[in-house]
C-alpha cells in the first residue's frame, strides 16, 4: 500500500479546530497522522482525537521520547491508542535530545542507545499483556502489567538516525523513523534498515515559491535542529560534515546570524521541500521513489492557509 502522511497538529491553530480538516484526509488521498512531541502539545492526544474524527487512518507517534515517561506510562498511552485505533497504531519512540531531556523536563540524559533499547524490550512484551519484571540494563521494572492489554498491540518504531539505531530497529523492532534528509540520502538508510521494515520520514515542506524567504526560514530550521549533536553525526556520516562545518564553528562561537549565513543553499534546498504546491507534491514523491515507505508531511507556516495548503497537498 503506498503511504502518505501528515504531521499533525498544524502550528499555531488550536487543535479542537482542527477536526473538520482531520475527518476530511482520507478522501484528500492521505493514509496516515504522525504526531511529534516538543514542547507544543503532547504526542498522543492528538491521536485520540484522531481516532474518533478520522477512523480509518493509521496514527503515529514521531515521536514520544523514552525518557519523559516512565515505561508503564509510556506502555498505558501506548495501550489506550492502540485500542482506540486497533490495527492502525504505530508507537514511535526515540531518545529526544539533551535540551528536551534535560532543560525542559529535568531527567537525566545518559546512554540513549541504551535506553531506546531498553525500552523497547519492556514494551514488547507489556503491550502484549505480559507481566514485566527484572533489570533492563538502563532501568528496572517490577512486576508491571497493563490492567488491559490491547487486542491489537502496535507496531514499535524507533527514531534512528545512524547505523546503530538502524540496525537496531531492522534487528528488534517494526521500523525506523527518521527526518531531517534529503531524498537522495534514502537510499543510504534504507540499506542499513534493509528492505523489509518500514522506514517513515518527517519532510519539511515550506509552500512558497519566493525562494529567498523559503531559504532564510530553512536556515533557521537548519542551524537550530543540525547544531545538535545527534543531528551533526548523522550529516557527517550522510556526507555534509565539510559543507556544515563552517556553520557548527559559527554556532559554537555564539554567531547565531553568521551560522545561519554559512548553510549553503544547496544543502537548504536538499532538506527543505519549497516552491509551488504542485512541486512540493512532487518533490515528496521523489522520497518514495528513492525507497522510502512513509512521509510524514511537515507543514511550515508561510503565512498561507495551512488548511489549504495539507488539501493541496494530498495525494488524491
Amino acid at each position: 500500500m503506498s503511504r502518505w502522511g501528515i504531521t499533525l497538529p498544524l502550528a499555531g491553530i488550536p487543535l479542537p479546530k482542527q477536526r473538520d480538516l482531520v475527518k476530511s484526509l482520507p478522501d484528500l488521498g492521505y493514509t496516515d497522522v504522525w504526531s511529534a512531541e516538543t514542547a507544543g502539545t503532547d504526542a498522543f492526544t492528538p491521536l485520540a482525537l484522531a481516532a474518533e474524527w478520522a477512523p480509518t487512518l493509521r496514527l503515529g507517534t514521531a515521536i514520544a521520547p523514552v525518557y519523559t515517561r516512565g515505561p508503564g506510562l509510556l506502555a498505558m498511552q501506548a495501550a489506550t491508542i492502540a485500542e482506540l485505533a486497533p490495527g492502525r497504531f504505530a508507537l514511535g519512540i526515540g531518545s529526544s535530545s539533551p535540551v528536551i531531556v534535560q532543560g525542559w523536563n529535568a531527567r537525566e540524559f545518559t546512554e540513549p542507545f541504551a535506553h531506546v533499547r531498553d525500552t523497547l524490550r519492556f514494551l514488547k512484551p507489556a503491550l502484549a499483556g505480559e507481566k514485566v519484571d527484572g533489570d533492563f540494563g538502563s532501568f528496572k521494572v517490577s512486576r508491571f502489567k497493563l490492567e488491559r492489554a490491547p487486542e491489537q498491540p502496535p507496531q514499535i518504531m524507533l527514531a534512528a538516525l545512524r547505523p546503530g539505531m538502524l540496525r537496531l530497529a531492522a534487528k528488534e523492532a517494526d521500523g525506523a523513523i527518521t527526518n531531517w534528509l534529503a531524498p537522495t540520502d534514502v537510499p543510504r538508510v534504507r540499506a542499513e534498515l534493509g528492505a523489509d521494515k518500514e522506514l517513515v520520514a518527517r519532510v519539511f515542506v515550506c509552500p512558497t515559491e519566493d525562494a529567498a524567504a523559503a531559504r532564510a526560514f530553512g536556515r533557521m530550521l537548519i542551524s537550530s535542529y543540525l547544531t545538535v549533536p545527534a543531528y551533526a553525526a548523522f550529516h557527517d556520516w550522510l556526507g555534509r560534515g565539510e559543507v556544515l562545518a563552517e556553520m557548527h564553528r559559527l554556532w559554537a562561537a555564539g554567531d547565531r546570524k553568521g551560522a545561519n549565513a554559512a548553510i549553503p543553499d544547496r544543502v537548504v534546498d536538499d532538506l527543505i521541500v519549497h516552491g509551488s504546491l504542485d512541486r512540493c507534491r512532487e518533490r515528496v514523491q521523489e522520497y518514495v521513489d528513492q525507497g522510502l515507505d512513509t512521509p510524514a508531511i511537515m507543514v511550515l507556516p508561510t503565512g498561507a492557509d495551512q488548511f489549504d495548503v495539507v488539501r493541496a497537498l494530498g495525494k488524491k
